[in-house]
């Protein structure tokens, strides 16, 4: 008693001394609020009330234990150190939740494990008859041009029309060596009219397309330019960027960006060519990607797993708005040159799947950068405020959301508009009415594409946002229960 007394006196006047059996205390609290905390009994002070937060990778404060009595002059806080902030590993949930998460997500990843292996393709076929000589569909070879000399267009037998007059001058004669293929060496002699679009010039390297079957003169022509060098550049110096930017991420999202291009080329493109449902290749491909990239960008984690899911159902989504409004509006698909000439050359193709393909892979990375921009937002708020509701969380993440919304609509659209800029150009000179020309199949498959992928992109942020606050609301922060007596250690003074 005598001893008690005087230890309760003596902290009234040191109270610095009892910093450090409250600061454990504290700390032992803050587990229940800030994540994994502890208390750092050599630097606190006693306190009341015992709450804790922190965030990754930094200090969080705890304050603990018993009230003051008789006025004792007790107050301070202990470091806890959590793991739970955007630029570190997302905070954990209680187990139980990981058991759900994983009963939903492990047997989706299965089933597209197994239509990847069902559906993978022995490589790309070759067409009936062999090539056909149209389109890319012929032998490409590499060239360069050895000499360029002007002149007049009619020495080389080029008719030019009377009245066109933007048209006339003088011809380009370009002496070209190709430089690779059976005929290494060979020359022959391009003509380019003065109303080309394109121009040549001494030491260009071209790409010249092959005709086996044409006479001797007329094997070799000039299809294109060899753009390979400024491309590799360009490519090389995004890559520098994304890593110095990003660093690991960075890193890891090229990696990420590989898998989805194999993807692409290995699997979708051929598996379609092979005469699969181009809509179930493009959904077990899609998913495949997606399940990839996330989980390799943002790492396994339940944050991770909420936007998978999210992602998932806003993909289910757009697939079925898309299938009814393809077909509501009577869309061929076949509305361009490159879609007939594969049809022509694979008649077995589904055209109007290939369209519906077309709209979930192209929303597929916007609905990644959605899905987990609001999750992340979810588990910063709940980390922020461990005490708020779900109901609370989720209307502050959907007011962030909704500034995403108006971003992500307008980008979609004008991706999309910027790739069909040409012909909304031809459409903007004829005279036709806006309802005609909206209407028509061309434009509306582009209109569908644009607003089924849009509902879909909008859908996911309200379905993302309240997922992740259930989630969030449900576990975050709580890990399981400690064995019986284990109530962390504390340090002793020396």
């Amino acid at each position: 008693m005598d001893q008690s007394h005087s230890e309760h006196q003596d902290g009234r006047r040191r109270p610095e001394r009892h910093g450090g059996d409250a600061s454990a205390r504290g700390g032992e609290e803050g587990r229940d609020h800030g994540g994994h905390g502890h208390g750092e009994g050599d630097h606190g002070h006693g306190g009341s009330g015992g709450h804790g937060h922190g965030g990754s990778g930094g200090h969080g404060h705890g304050y603990g234990g018993p009230p003051p009595e008789h006025g004792a002059v007790a107050t301070g806080h202990g470091h806890l150190h959590s793991h739970a902030h955007a630029h570190g590993p997302a905070a954990p949930v209680s187990r139980h939740l990981r058991k759900v998460i994983a009963a939903v997500l492990i047997p989706f990843a299965t089933a597209v494990l197994a239509g990847l292996v069902l559906l993978w393709p022995g490589g790309a076929p070759e067409g009936e008859g062999g090539r056909t000589g149209v389109g890319f569909d012929r032998q490409m070879e590499q060239a360069r041009v050895t000499q360029v000399v002007e002149v007049d267009c009619r020495d080389v037998n080029v008719e030019q029309a009377e009245a066109d007059a933007s048209a006339r001058g003088r011809c380009q004669q370009a002496e070209v060596e190709v430089t690779t293929g059976p005929h290494v060496g060979r020359k022959f002699t391009e003509i380019v009219t003065p109303d080309a679009t394109r121009r040549l010039s001494t030491g260009q390297d071209v790409v010249v397309a092959y005709a086996p079957q044409a006479p001797e003169e007329l094997q070799y022509s000039v299809v294109d330019v060899n753009r390979t060098f400024p491309m590799v550049v360009l490519a090389a110096l995004f890559a520098l960027v994304v890593v110095a930017i990003g660093r690991l991420r960075g890193l890891l999202a090229l990696v990420g960006l590989v898998v989805t291009f194999a993807l692409l080329v290995l699997f979708i493109l051929p598996a379609i060519l092979q005469g699969s449902n181009p809509l179930v290749v493009a959904v077990v491909g899609g998913s495949a990607i997606m399940l990839v990239t996330m989980y390799l960008c943002h790492g396994f984690s339940a944050r991770t797993s909420v936007a998978v899911l999210g992602t998932l159902i806003s993909l289910v989504l757009i697939g079925l708005l898309g299938s009814l409004f393809i077909g509501w509006a009577s869309l061929s698909g076949n509305t361009d040159d490159q879609t007939a000439l594969v049809h022509s050359l694979y008649p077995d193709i589904e055209i109007r799947g290939l369209l519906l393909a077309s709209v979930l892979i192209g929303s597929l990375g916007v609905l990644d950068d959605v899905t987990v921009t609001q999750t992340s937002a979810v588990w910063e708020l709940k980390e922020t405020d461990p005490s708020a509701s779900w109901r609370r969380v989720y209307a502050s993440a959907m007011r962030i959301g909704r500034d995403h919304i108006a971003s992500v609509v307008n980008t979609l659209v004008l991706a999309y508009a910027g790739a069909a800029l040409p012909l909304l150009l031809l459409f903007s000179i004829a005279e036709a009415s806006v309802g005609t020309v909206a209407t028509s199949e061309l434009v509306a498959e582009e209109i569908v594409r644009t607003l089924v992928g849009s509902i879909g992109l909008v859908a996911s942020v309200p379905v993302t946002t309240a997922l992740a606050a259930l989630v969030a609301s449900a576990g975050l922060g709580r890990p399981d229960p400690a064995p019986v007596g284990g109530r962390g250690r504390r340090r002793r003074k020396r």
